[in-house]
């Protein structure tokens, strides 16, 4: 069984009763492809993710831009929203970090090394452990990763509205929380 190209979402100032037009994108290319040579397969999942793989690494690339005025790469950005998300005092140790992150103890102290010298977080000894560290994001580090986010929020928000009304979009959030969940993600 060959999957069926869906429709793509509508233009938010076309009328809503229209139906949505076919435009064939580069996953219906490839499904299309599979489904000469191997008219058995079923190219459904390929196409649904081939277009996750395909909007996640665009919109890496443009939140990417997003962060670059404010002096920071996603991966300086990731460990300054882990400690303001973690709330006041903004403090995790090298460990929490890294654990959140998925990065290994080594990748970790290099951009904790970045982030410390550009005075964004600071590294103190942990009162209650002799042989651990804390890191606390500074308030510089506080007001740059708020302007950040700002910024990278913009960017998918526009995304979104391009293609989706606040109902697809709640929808389509579900719906990839239901097959994060599936896959043990």
């Amino acid at each position: 069984m060959t999957s069926t190209p869906r429709p793509a979402p509508r233009p938010r100032e076309q009328d809503p009763a229209a139906p949505d037009p076919v435009t064939p994108d580069p996953v219906d290319a490839i499904t299309a492809q599979w489904a000469v040579v191997r008219p058995d397969l079923d190219t459904l999942p390929m196409a649904v993710f081939g277009r996750i793989y395909r909007l996640g690494h665009a919109m890496a690339t443009r939140t990417d831009k997003a962060y670059a005025p404010h002096g920071v790469a996603r991966g300086e950005f990731d460990v300054l929203a882990t400690l303001r998300r973690s709330g006041e005092p903004y403090t995790l140790s090298p460990r929490e970090l890294s654990a959140t992150l998925m990065l290994t103890t080594g990748g970790m102290t290099g951009r904790l090394d970045k982030l410390e010298r550009a005075g964004l977080l600071v590294r103190s000894p942990d009162p209650h452990d002799r042989r651990g560290l804390r890191v606390t994001l500074t308030e510089r580090g506080r007001e740059l990763v708020d302007e950040a986010v700002a910024a990278g929020l913009a960017v998918q928000r526009a995304a979104l509205e391009a293609a989706l009304d606040e109902t697809e979009a709640q929808q389509l959030s579900a719906l990839l929380r239901k097959l994060l969940a599936a896959t043990g993600a």
